[in-house]
């Protein structure tokens, strides 16, 4: 039988869901709650008992997100290692997962991107926080590849690490905006010869 723990947690999932894409519509403001629960196709007051307000539910859609972004960066990560592979072979299976995770969930990276440009958000010290947690795990595999002589130890590790998460957010957004026609192996191979060039230290 479900629990009453998986039930919430696919109340909640509906939500983020029916959020991300009605304020990606239509923008924050215009979003209304009742809009959210109807497109989740839950009673208004379930919203309430999951989230106090559509501030607090648009909190947490970013920290779930997010989270579900760190979740696969790590996960490339770990894999990678597991098999013997080089720092740079884990950076780029990263790239791979960050594209994944875009190309599964649009409305929630242009969402992501757009807020992580506005500065009077109520959300906005949350948002700083998970941002971190993503490029973090980011920053771990450089520091591991310089300790261990893969990478050189000229790279600055935080702004390499949140430029490689840039790169990947810009150019995989620019890709479905611009170049749909291009499959996500073809935006993996060219972000992946920058990777070679710029961090890796090879010339293609």
């Amino acid at each position: 039988m479900e629990s009453s723990s998986t039930r919430r947690q696919a109340t909640r999932a509906k939500l983020y869901e029916a959020a991300v894409t009605l304020i990606a519509e239509k923008g924050f403001s215009a979003t209304t709650v009742d809009e959210i629960a109807e497109r989740a196709g839950v009673a208004k007051g379930t919203v309430y008992y999951n989230f106090a307000s559509k501030a607090e539910l648009f909190e947490e859609l970013l920290r779930h997100g997010v989270g579900l972004l760190t979740a696969s960066l790590r996960e490339a990560a770990e894999r990678t290692a597991a098999e013997g592979g080089s720092k740079v072979d884990a950076l780029d299976r990263m790239i791979r997962a960050g594209l994944v995770f875009i190309d599964t969930y649009p409305a929630f990276t242009q969402l992501y991107v757009a807020e992580l440009w506005r500065t009077n958000r109520a959300w906005q010290s949350t948002l700083m926080v998970v941002r971190q947690q993503a490029v973090a795990v980011v920053e771990n595999v450089l520091r591991e590849g310089v300790e261990a002589g893969e990478l050189s130890s000229e790279i600055d590790i935080p702004l390499t690490a949140a430029a490689l998460v840039g790169m990947v957010l810009v150019a995989a957004l620019d890709w479905q905006a611009f170049q749909p026609e291009r499959t996500i192996d073809d935006v993996h191979s060219a972000l992946s010869r920058l990777l070679q060039g710029r961090v890796g230290g090879t010339r293609a």
